[in-house]
């Protein structure tokens, strides 16, 4: 699919949230997205630079593609679930093909007399036939040659989830408005006498309905389950209705405070806060001048000698902590010799092609002027609007100052010195590693 074809239909994207398909000439869907603004989101698959942001396999796709349709939800996380399901179901080649299906997640709830509702991965659930059985909601046992999640059988699963993080979010959400049991287990004798038992920490955060002390009956908490499954089934005319009755019952009994808990499961169902479930959500600033310091900070920095071997690297900490496991490398591809500014181009928009990676809450760049302006640029282009700063070095190249959004600085300096110092680091050793395997070949 070309540009200009795009335009034609670019007007008719609407921007709310939503979920948007890549079809080919027969009308098979290729791949499946989703988006807090479905026409920015859709608008950043045509930008020039797609194949250093995106990589060759969405490239393909897109030039595969021959349309474009979408579906717009009410809410990000509604389309997360549509997501899931709509992937399920098609199965596109372009989703598949980007990540291993044995690392997706998976939601599923337990065939249990109090059921659990956990997050596992694809690979802990056993093979695609298996998986496909659950998916009917046939009851027969796992193969147990297989070696699945230990526990009961499932009595619903969804998915795949191909981004972790954003689960983990949405999960986040849909607990404080339906709390389950995940862990805990059922007191017998919390059952009879409440006293007897002492509640898990969830209970006393409001996470957990009090099943491990006995304060909510089978049916009860059954319900609840059934709303989550309605949710998770995109039933949300019937998980409404559903929710309406019963706190009607309720009233009509006189259990009031079960009425008013459910009159407020509806008002926060029908004003979900979950714009952090998209990474094109950072429409407006994400973080807030003296925001805490346990917020993410990456930084980035470049390395090379004349051009030769030159890399790229993202560094994360948070909290004051160096977060190694999170470091990534990026081989400079298309910025050409000794193009720093084009380097860190290219870095930033590979980086935030990742939507399975958290947002950062705060950029570092190593510079000033020069590198804040790429940097901006590259945000535009993906519709976000993160904080940035640069660290300015005097001759001997030691910090001398920080430039940029200095407000969002305030209170983080030492973090903020510590990534930069930290990218500049990663990226000195990696650089000579490069350099080192190009000399030995």
């Amino acid at each position: 699919m070309n540009v200009s074809q795009f335009k034609k239909k670019a007007a008719k994207i609407p921007d709310t949230p939503g979920v948007y398909f890549f079809l080919a000439k027969n009308k098979k869907v290729l791949y499946i997205g989703k988006a807090t603004s479905l026409r920015s989101r859709v608008r950043s698959y045509f930008a020039s630079d797609l194949g250093n942001a995106r990589g060759p396999l969405i490239t393909a796709m897109v030039e595969k593609a021959h349309s474009i349709d979408w579906r717009e939800t009410d809410s990000v996380l509604e389309a997360l679930i549509l997501e899931a399901s709509l992937i399920r179901t098609h199965k596109p080649d372009h989703n598949t093909e980007l990540k291993d299906d044995k690392s997706f997640n998976y939601v599923v709830i337990t065939r249990e007399d109090f059921p659990r509702v956990l997050v596992v991965r694809g690979k802990e659930l056993g093979d695609s036939a298996q998986k496909k059985s659950l998916f009917r909601g046939d009851k027969q046992a796992p193969n147990p040659s297989i070696k699945t999640f230990s526990g009961p059988l499932y009595q619903h699963i969804f998915g795949p989830f191909p981004h972790g993080s954003q689960l983990k979010e949405a999960m986040r959400i849909i607990r404080k408005i339906f709390p389950y049991r995940d862990t805990c287990t059922p007191c017998e004798q919390g059952l009879v006498l409440l006293k007897k038992c002492k509640s898990c920490f969830n209970r006393h955060i409001g996470l957990c309905p009090g099943v491990c002390t006995g304060e909510i009956s089978k049916v009860e908490y059954r319900k609840v389950i059934r709303r989550i499954a309605l949710l998770f089934q995109g039933k949300k005319k019937e998980l409404f209705k559903s929710l309406e009755r019963d706190m009607k019952a309720a009233a009509r009994a006189e259990r009031f405070e079960q009425a008013a808990v459910m009159r407020k499961q509806v008002f926060a169902l029908q004003h979900i806060q979950d714009v952090s479930l998209i990474k094109d959500g950072y429409r407006s600033p994400s973080a807030t001048p003296g925001a805490n310091r346990e917020s993410r900070i990456e930084a980035y920095d470049v390395a090379h000698l004349g051009g030769s071997a030159a890399v790229g690297v993202m560094v994360v900490v948070q909290g004051g902590v160096a977060q190694k496991n999170e470091y990534r490398l990026f081989t400079i591809r298309a910025a050409k010799a000794g193009d720093d500014p084009g380097a860190l181009r290219e870095v930033l928009s590979r980086r935030l092609g990742h939507d399975e990676w958290p947002m950062p809450r705060l950029i570092v760049v190593d510079g000033s002027t020069a590198q804040l302006n790429v940097a901006r640029a590259v945000l535009r282009e993906h519709v976000m609007q993160i904080p940035l700063v640069g660290v300015v070095k005097d001759a001997k190249h030691r910090p001398r100052g920080v430039v940029g959004d200095k407000p969002y600085a305030k209170g983080r300096e030492q973090d903020i010195l510590l990534a930069n110092s930290e990218a500049h680091r990663f990226a000195i050793s990696r650089h000579r590693s490069a350099l080192r395997a190009r000399l030995e070949q």
